[in-house]
């Protein structure tokens, strides 16, 4: 099993390269700033050995001088490459260590009315998201998110997804080296959003028949009147009054057309990251289904997605080149050039926007798929759980809790074979219910997005997952604690009629009432999940609910946690054991704080 992690390696790997790539980008600006001063040296030099003389020193300086901007730019890209590398590798580092605060925690999907993920604390700061979270692109942040909102409900799916994260786990540099093309991109996660805003935009000037004419008749009408004046037919003067014409014409366009190009440079900018990513989906041999699925999308009779973008891209480019007064003026007066190159563009998208919705959508697969992989590799002592087609089972031998630390986590068993299976915990405050209850959850989720799960063994039937941990009222809705956690139980009620098969974890039902209200609510709610053939967990101060297990022996079974009051100190095992809970804790807390206990 692996015990070793190779992050710090790769940051003094990456370092060293580094290095070096700073020391070559000062050789060659240094180089540049020399070239730049001969150039202008030598045309002052020589300025009285005619113009083919300066010409000449000129162009021998400037020439190799524009050649090694584009190096240059590449090396720029390489330095921030690896610098992103190297905080990629410094952040599992401080994951190691549970500090996952440079990962987004999903904030923004933090929902209350969600089924379970707002009780198990899935998005949000030091949530399980932010934990399992690696992603580098828009599409990945959102996928992964959807995973852990809509969980699978089927064996066969999940060991589909098991599979591409067995796959991808071992391959660290592969990972680093995705992630990092995908943040060395400057601008925000979100302009992944622009673009397929972008996408779903009409094509401004194709549908225009009169622009579409255009690009074909200026340069018919120019050629003509060119053979015209060369067979001497016509005078010039035609063809530079058509050239005139024609350049006012564009000078009508301008605006539009540089609205369109700046909308494109925002894109290109973008596309250039996905386009790498995508290289090297493409060069990939997997050996799983999905993953083999997922290669083949971006590969179509059309040709390679990478090289459909490096085609966008490159007409991206070109259509830069307008910035050129002078060139463009040229072009535009006998070809109408930016209208064509922009309608080139557009033709692009016409094609092959569709594809680029579904090779978009192949980056946030593997993204997402990243994330669980790495997860994945940082816990190598984790296990897959084994899936069954069976209800209800549901054992785990030695579960914690992921994101609590390794060295503090103390493990428990669960073992649920049948359906109509329900576990009553009972237990003095802070001794370990609701912790365990959240492990559970965690767990369970963990297991049903395909990922490994924080036990020593896992066998698992995937229903759908309900809780009520952490009931909340509602100031905006006019809405009490008390009638919120109704509206869950309603909700609890309402699906297991339909026939839906629920996986339910509840902590201390009817928290909001008196406890005689309270033991009957709670005593006929359980007897209505056993009727219903539901499954789940339930955590509570009030041991009446145990006597339920002489009602149902078949299926309820009662545990607890424990609290131990020795040398009027108060300790925890955090150890769950057979049996209904002997001790409380309550009154010995509060005469500890000071607080006033009648006897």
């Amino acid at each position: 099993m692996q015990t070793t992690f190779p992050y710090e390696d790769n940051i003094r790997d990456n370092k060293r390269q580094l290095a070096k790539v700073q020391q070559h980008i000062y050789r060659i600006g240094t180089l540049r700033l020399l070239l730049f001063i001969a150039g202008i040296a030598g045309a002052i030099y020589f300025r009285h050995e005619g113009w083919l003389v300066v010409t000449g020193v000129i162009a021998a300086c400037f020439i190799p001088f524009m050649i090694l901007i584009k190096v240059h730019n590449r090396a720029f890209w390489k330095k921030d490459f690896l610098e992103q590398l190297i905080l990629i590798n410094q952040n599992e580092l401080a994951a190691r260590s549970y500090d996952t605060s440079c990962f987004d925690g999903g904030e923004c999907y933090k929902n209350p009315a969600h089924a379970f993920t707002y009780d198990l604390d899935i998005f949000g700061e030091r949530s399980l998201f932010q934990y399992i979270n690696r992603t580098s692109t828009f599409f990945g942040y959102h996928c992964l998110a959807s995973w852990f909102i809509t969980p699978l409900d089927k064996k066969e799916d999940i060991e589909t997804r098991q599979a591409v994260v067995r796959e991808l786990a071992p391959h660290v540099d592969w990972r680093q080296k995705f992630q990092a093309l995908g943040v060395v991109y400057k601008g925000k996660m979100s302009d992944g959003e622009t673009l397929l805003q972008w996408l779903q935009t009409d094509t401004l000037f194709r549908r225009n028949r009169l622009y579409r004419n255009l690009t074909f008749l200026v340069p018919a009408i120019n050629l003509l009147l060119l053979l015209g004046g060369i067979l001497g037919w016509l005078s010039y003067n035609w063809l530079a009054l058509s050239f005139c014409i024609f350049v006012l014409l564009n000078i009508g366009l301008q605006k539009k057309i540089s609205l369109v190009q700046l909308s494109y440079e925002d894109k290109l900018a973008i596309l250039s990251s996905y386009t790498r990513q995508m290289q090297m989906i493409e060069e990939m041999e997997p050996t799983s289904k999905e993953l083999r699925r997922l290669c083949e999308q971006l590969k179509s009779d059309k040709g390679r997605a990478s090289e459909a973008i490096a085609t966008l891209s490159k007409q991206m480019n070109t259509l830069n080149q307008r910035n050129n007064i002078l060139m463009s003026t040229l072009l535009n007066g006998f070809l109408f050039w930016e209208l064509r190159q922009v309608m080139r563009i557009e033709a692009w998208k016409e094609k092959y926007g569709k594809e680029l919705h579904t090779w978009l959508d192949v980056i946030g697969h593997i993204d997402a798929f990243s994330s669980l992989a790495t997860f994945a590799y940082n816990h190598p002592e984790y296990a897959y759980p084994q899936l069954t087609d069976k209800p209800f089972i549901f054992e785990a031998s030695q579960m914690g809790h992921p994101l609590i630390h390794r060295d503090r986590c103390v493990r428990n068993d669960i073992s649920m074979t049948k359906r109509q299976a329900f576990i009553i915990i009972t237990g003095a405050n802070m001794a370990g219910k609701s912790t365990y209850l959240r492990t559970i959850g965690v767990n369970y989720v963990l297991a049903c997005i395909g990922a490994p799960t924080c036990c020593q063994q896992m066998t698992l039937y995937p229903a759908h997952l309900i809780t009520s941990l952490r009931t909340t009222d509602s100031l905006s809705d006019n809405e009490s604690y008390f009638f919120a956690e109704l509206k869950r139980l309603k909700e609890i009620i309402d699906r297991l009629h339909t026939g839906e098969e629920l996986f339910i974890i509840l902590d201390e039902i009817l928290k909001g009432t008196n406890s005689i209200d309270k033991q009957k609510g709670s005593l006929s709610l359980i007897k209505q999940f056993i009727t219903l053939q539901a499954n789940g967990i339930i955590a509570t101060h009030d041991l009446q609910l145990g006597t339920l297990a002489q009602t149902y022996p078949e299926h309820i079974r009662n545990y607890r946690f424990e609290a131990t009051i020795a040398n009027d100190e108060l300790t925890f095992s955090y150890r769950m054991q057979p049996g209904i809970a002997q001790n409380m804790n309550a009154c010995f807390l509060m005469k500890k704080m000071g607080i006033f206990i009648e006897e």
